[in-house]
């Protein structure tokens, strides 16, 4: 979502005549796109911002704004301005279209703009600029902000309630990328299992949609992020074993396998209800690639909470797994919450990544020997002459080639694996 958004701040400074700044300090203009879910993004934020002041004092006239989900916090713009007078605009995560116009004001006159949109349902904005960044995939919205209220997560206080784009505003804009002959698009939302509830009543919702979407000519790929558990129904299940150009790929977030902490975190499902869905999607595709979000050290967690998430981790086998220790958010429920101990949480958290990263390894042994499609995504940042692209599982694949084979289908067969690491050549 964040680096989505960064293309559509890119898009509208691409409106306005500029262009990408070969090195930060010989930018006019300088966005910083902030996050907040957890503690370490925002005070990595604040630290880049710190940095840019010395260039801000070498070029006076540098514009510098600081936008998204930092500053939507209560009473967080007023500080971040307070503690870095130099900042020329700060948005919040619902007007950064707002850079169009304040942009050129702060150049004429060097007048500053704070402007934080308090509404919990902003308005859905249609026929965005874009400056695309992402290669070969297109990223494509198809709703915003959240209504689960996880006791841990901050996001529908910085993002709003969950307001969904119209079925047909979000096939126009697939249709534009399926003509500028994008072969991957991305569907994104915080949760798109819940899409269309505010809009169609429960009488059409992200199943229809995504079918809709497959039905489209063409050879490509669509792929979605990310689901909640308590919303990934079989209807959707049923429907991405129908269409090939359906990724197997599918993020589902558990975060515990513990209910006690499931039913403390506000996650409305159990391990049970999670381990039936698995089961379902195991049953219709076997072949799938399951990935998930795995949080250690939550407010009231004993051994035998952290001993059920490893069960839930040896049970489901993901392909691959973000683990996070948890990170206290303020103005969460969970903030007030008893705290672990960090000690144990680190323990725990080291532990946990053995433990996927052991079932990693085996499921890569899996994969040699055999052939699959892979899309060439980009040049291999590691090896010259080597390119680099995802299985329909969602596996990253290294193969010899070089940029003619970027964004093509090809046919790889593995020869090793390493770790989480695939290698292969392609079949003539």
């Amino acid at each position: 979502m964040n680096v989505h958004e960064s293309e559509k701040i890119a898009g509208i400074l691409s409106k306005l005549g500029y262009g990408e700044a070969a090195e930060g300090e010989d930018a006019d203009v300088v966005v910083f796109n902030t996050c907040c879910i957890r503690d370490n993004a925002e005070r990595k934020a604040a630290g880049h911002i710190g940095m840019i002041k010395t260039e801000k004092k070498k070029n006076p006239s540098m514009i510098v704004a600081v936008v998204g989900c930092m500053t939507q916090q209560s009473g967080k713009a007023m500080a971040l301005r307070e503690k870095f007078p130099f900042i020329d605009i700060v948005l919040g995560t619902s007007n950064l279209a707002m850079l169009e116009t304040y942009i050129p004001q702060v150049a004429a006159s060097r007048e500053k703009f704070v402007d934080i949109d308090e509404n919990e349902r902003p308005e859905v904005r249609e026929n965005e600029s874009f400056y695309r960044t992402s290669g070969t995939n297109a990223w494509l919205n198809i709703m915003y902000g959240c209504n689960n209220f996880c006791t841990y997560c901050i996001v529908p206080y910085v993002r709003g309630r969950e307001r969904s784009r119209t079925k047909e505003a979000i096939k126009d804009e697939f249709m534009r990328l399926v003509d500028e002959g994008y072969p991957e698009i991305t569907l994104l939302g915080q949760n798109v299992n819940s899409y269309g509830k505010d809009l169609y009543d429960g009488e059409y919702g992200f199943a229809d949609l995504l079918e809709e979407l497959a039905k489209t000519d063409g050879k490509r790929r669509i792929r979605f992020m990310t689901s909640h558990p308590k919303d990934f129904n079989r209807k959707l299940i049923d429907v991405i074993a129908e269409y090939p150009n359906i990724c197997n790929n599918i993020h589902l977030p558990v975060q515990s396998g513990s209910n006690k902490i499931l039913k403390l975190m506000n996650r409305h499902y159990t391990r049970e209800y999670y381990l039936d869905t698995i089961a379902a999607i195991r049953e219709k595709l076997p072949d799938c690639g399951i990935t998930t979000d795995l949080m250690v050290g939550f407010p009231y967690e004993e051994e035998s909470d952290f001993l059920d998430t490893m069960d839930i981790v040896e049970k489901v086998r993901y392909s691959n797994a973000f683990t996070f220790v948890y990170s206290m958010r303020n103005g969460t429920p969970a903030a007030s919450m008893p705290q672990v101990d960090p000690e144990v949480a680190k323990d725990r958290i080291m532990r946990l990544i053995a433990k996927q990263n052991s079932i990693t390894k085996e499921l890569s042994k899996g994969y040699e020997n055999k052939v699959f499609e892979v899309l060439c995504e980009d040049l291999s940042p590691s090896k010259t002459g080597f390119v680099c692209g995802r299985t329909d599982s969602g596996r990253l694949v290294t193969f010899p080639g070089d940029e003619n084979l970027i964004g093509k289908f090809c046919d790889v067969r593995i020869t090793r694996s390493q770790s989480a690491s695939l290698f292969g050549e392609t079949e003539v």
